[in-house]
């Protein structure tokens, strides 16, 4: 069958390189022969802890649009595939949010569950981080983020009724076996969140805002060696402009910055003045002086870009090459002070990896 071919051909590349990195390279023949009775039996073959660990942690390091390669080999990985109720997968969640946080020591983290099983899709995330704030449409505009009004929408109609306030965490969504999905509220004492001050401007607080300590995507595919794991949340930490400059001062998002001009005093009345830039810098200051004075880990966008000069290093002396999306490795603040403005990077996309998924709800 060609799909049992394709499927053990992808199997055969990630086995020959996984087992290289890790020095078996004697066991290769007798785990392809292993994998190539299972996918003639079965049409699919499963992953030994081993090399799911090392898959995880390859996909990582193949990342194209990812700054913080340098620490892929650190990734922790827990197997939780042989989960099959909802409540058993929100505990598993909840750990991995407890885990990942460590009081604020924040550790890259990966919990994977059930892999697709002859195209059928065994467990899904329906939110795309497991921390995320709500976003509420009303008739004085949309209160809390707008990225996540459609979820929002949803979980309303589902029973679930939040706050109302900018800054509300979304209940987790569990889908398994194509089922109806059933949502589950995160508890408030496993939420580690930062309160955003200033260091040098007290009426800083007046903007009231905050944000979660843990970035831990959960709508992407994990693809490895041919199979494909849809439910795979995974986090590093922050980059200060992921949300200083983004989630705060995007426009479509909680679009910050004429208030915190407002509040700097800044002259709006032209694009000349740069009022937009001062906001922004000031902006991404204070998230950065909030997190560390809480003692949660994050990471500046000039040492994020050494960070991953020195990862390019390290790929060229294990003769790997660096693949790299442009776009997305420079950072949204001085993009042109990095040295990844000024180098071009092959955007060639390596297995095993991450993979966008089709929305589960629209």
């Amino acid at each position: 069958m060609v799909e049992q071919e394709e499927l053990y051909q992808k199997a055969e590349q990630f086995i020959r390189a996984c087992y290289t990195e890790l020095h078996k390279t004697e066991e290769i023949e007798e785990r392809l022969c292993q994998i190539k009775n299972e996918i003639n039996n079965t049409n699919e073959y499963v992953h030994t802890f081993e090399e799911l660990e090392h898959g995880a942690k390859m996909a990582w390091r193949n990342s194209n649009r990812c700054i913080g390669r340098l620490f892929w080999s650190s990734l922790h990985v827990f197997d939780e595939r042989q989960l099959k109720r909802e409540e058993d997968i929100f505990k598993a969640l909840c750990r991995h949010i407890e885990f990942a946080t460590n009081d604020g020591k924040i550790r890259p983290t990966i919990t994977i569950f059930q892999p697709k099983k002859q195209g059928r899709e065994c467990v899904r995330i329906w939110n795309h981080q497991l921390l995320r704030y709500a976003g509420y449409e009303t008739e004085h505009g949309i209160i809390g983020d707008p990225a996540s009004t459609p979820l929002t929408k949803i979980l309303e109609k589902m029973g679930w009724k939040g706050k109302g306030t900018p800054f509300d965490i979304l209940p987790l969504v569990i889908q398994v076996n194509g089922n109806t999905p059933r949502w589950f509220p995160i508890p408030n004492d496993i939420v580690l969140e930062v309160d955003i001050t200033h260091p040098d401007i007290p009426r800083f607080e007046e903007l009231q805002l905050k944000w979660y300590a843990v970035p831990i995507i959960s709508d992407m595919k994990l693809e490895i060696g041919g199979i494909e794991y849809i439910a795979a949340p995974f986090n590093g930490w922050y980059m200060e402009t992921e949300i200083g400059a983004r989630n705060f001062s995007d426009e479509q998002r909680y679009h910050m910055l004429p208030k915190v001009a407002e509040l700097l005093g800044l002259d709006m009345s032209k694009h000349a003045t740069l009022w937009k830039d001062k906001a922004l810098i000031e902006l991404n200051i204070a998230v950065l002086h909030s997190f560390k004075q809480k003692g949660v880990s994050i990471v500046d966008h000039h040492t994020a870009a050494t960070q991953f000069k020195h990862f390019e290093e390290q790929e060229v002396k294990c003769g790997r090459d660096v693949t790299g999306d442009w776009i997305w490795l420079i950072p949204p603040v001085s993009p042109a002070t990095t040295h990844i403005f000024h180098k071009p990077y092959k955007n060639k996309v390596i297995s095993p990896n991450y993979y966008y998924q089709e929305c589960p709800y629209e």
